[in-house]
């Protein structure tokens, strides 16, 4: 039996029969009433991208973007300065903000396999009828068009998932925005769908981010009088990394990554080495053209920051800006010339780091950096105390509501996993001389952790591939593995029993 069947299965057994139970009507999380004394049930507005590192707005260190909207959210939000994802990669990472569990554990341990449907989301946990539940934009999680996990709207936008649906599901069915596409006079390709590429080069009226901008403000409009839980998820800036306002910025004000020339040596994990190869292919290796790919790159947060804003203006006109929760993040980060790579599914900073603020009326308009480094595996339950339910036993995370509170966390470690990813690994034209073809598959199927420890160390565990241990605060570009120099056996004895500690108390089987 594969390791995925084997989790699935036992998350079934172990978990299943909790959550049937968790989100009976009347059940627990029904119960308790919010803690917003003499207001209204409070409102959640979740924003989030695809693809968005760290640094893309000021409060992370970057001035020079244009993300004025974003700017201004982070001036009036907590902002986790050191937020990291469960996993580099999509839908292993989208499971787990949306349901509070590990991929090991809902079995989304890799791109396109389905979120069960006995595992729920937050809107689900919470179980509140009252509540007037939407999800719009990029789902990622399977049956990409079609409304699942009790949202009772649901706004599609992509139409490349349809091989991945689940069977008697209509293959022949489009999204939302194709039929926006449509009404606006333009015709799809001759397997009958827009491809991303076209509708990146539309005019920006026409684009992805302005529709779900439009979609979300007239969700505000007719919603504004009940609760309500609107979920809204831009693709950009994900690639094609071209859009509208690619001369938005100049390519020449653009720094180059500090570890744009990090050679990558032999101690270094092969599958990214390899990986390297064909990002140099794809996306040049000289800073001319890595400084105009990341300008394009900073043109597509700019598009979603306008939305962003006229999503947070509408939220304000309404007269529901007290009232709203306000999460803003990212599914995973993107090295964008870091290392000379681009994309995600690596462990190094600049993909495994996101943007994550939330703006929380009890707390005030004003800005709070917490600088501990923080996981997205408590997302969930650090909203189920906001919304001022009960925490759910059954997840592995805990609520960041005390950390913003006094400053002082509840945990001192974060962890990361990556999980067998086929389709992880891709080789240049003409292919690599770093490794054959079995040394390509094996790599290409490792697991590895990671932990972050407060002291500033990252180490890294693989079963296969090469280990790494970086010092994040003499080296945080991460351009010196001190795995195999001898000088850290403490630090690396330290930081696997914390690994294997937690892969205990998580039930993960990996053998790293």
């Amino acid at each position: 039996m594969s390791r995925a069947s084997h989790t699935r299965r036992h998350f079934l057994q172990t978990i299943g029969l909790g959550v049937a139970a968790m989100t009976a009507p009347g059940c627990l999380h029904a119960s308790k009433e919010p803690v917003h004394a003499g207001k209204r049930k409070p409102n959640l507005l979740f924003i989030w991208t695809d693809e968005q590192r760290a640094d893309t707005m000021a409060v992370y260190g970057n001035t020079k973007i244009h993300a004025p909207n974003l700017n201004k959210l982070a001036a009036e939000s907590v902002v986790f300065e050191k937020a990291y994802v469960t996993q580099p990669v999509c839908t292993p990472n989208r499971s787990a903000v949306m349901t509070g569990l590990w991929p090991h554990t809902s079995g989304c341990i890799k791109n396109n396999i389905p979120l069960p449907a006995e595992v729920p989301c937050l809107p689900e946990i919470v179980n509140d009828p009252d509540y007037h539940k939407a999800y719009m934009g990029k789902w990622h999680l399977s049956d990409e068009i079609f409304a699942q996990h009790s949202f009772r709207e649901w706004v599609s936008m992509e139409d490349g998932y349809s091989p991945h649906y689940s069977s008697g599901r209509d293959r022949n069915k489009r999204s939302d925005y194709h039929h926006f596409l449509i009404e606006h006079g333009y015709q799809p390709g001759r397997n009958g769908k827009f491809s991303r590429s076209f509708a990146a080069r539309r005019p920006i009226e026409h684009c992805k981010p302005k529709f779900l901008e439009l979609k979300a403000c007239d969700f505000l409009r007719r919603h504004r009088d009940e609760p309500f839980m609107l979920y809204v998820n831009f693709l950009e800036p994900h690639m094609p990394f071209f859009g509208p306002l690619d001369n938005e910025h100049d390519p020449e004000q653009v720094d180059v990554p500090a570890n744009f020339r990090d050679p990558l040596e032999e101690n270094e994990p092969l599958r990214y080495r390899v990986k390297r190869e064909s990002c140099r292919e794809k996306y040049g290796k000289d800073e001319k053209s890595i400084r105009s790919l990341i300008a394009k790159y900073w043109g597509l947060v700019t598009q979603v920051d306008r939305s962003v804003g006229a999503i947070l203006e509408t939220l304000e006109n309404l007269g529901l800006a007290d009232n709203t929760i306000v999460v803003y993040t990212s599914d995973h980060g993107d090295m964008m010339g870091s290392h000379n790579l681009v994309t995600k599914s690596v462990m190094y900073e600049e993909a495994v780091r996101i943007p994550w603020l939330m703006r929380i009326p009890q707390l005030g308009a004003r800005q709070r950096v917490i600088r501990h480094p923080v996981s997205q595996i408590d997302t969930v339950p650090t909203l189920l105390e906001l919304l001022g339910r009960d925490r759910d036993r059954n997840l592995p995370g805990r609520s960041l509501v005390p950390l913003i509170k006094t400053g002082r966390p509840d945990r001192d470690h974060v962890y990361i996993q990556w999980n067998p990813n086929s389709g992880a690994i891709s080789v240049k034209k003409g292919g690599t001389k770093l490794a054959d073809k079995e040394q390509l598959k094996r790599v290409e199927n490792e697991s590895s952790r990671a932990v972050i420890s407060p002291d500033g160390w990252k180490l890294c565990l693989s079963d296969v591939d090469k280990c790494q241990l970086f010092n994040l605060n003499e080296d945080p570009g991460e351009t010196t593995n001190l795995f195999d120099s001898g000088r850290h056996k403490d630090v690396i004895a330290r930081l696997t029993k914390k690994i294997h500690k937690w892969q205990q108390t998580v039930t993960d089987t990996a053998n790293v």
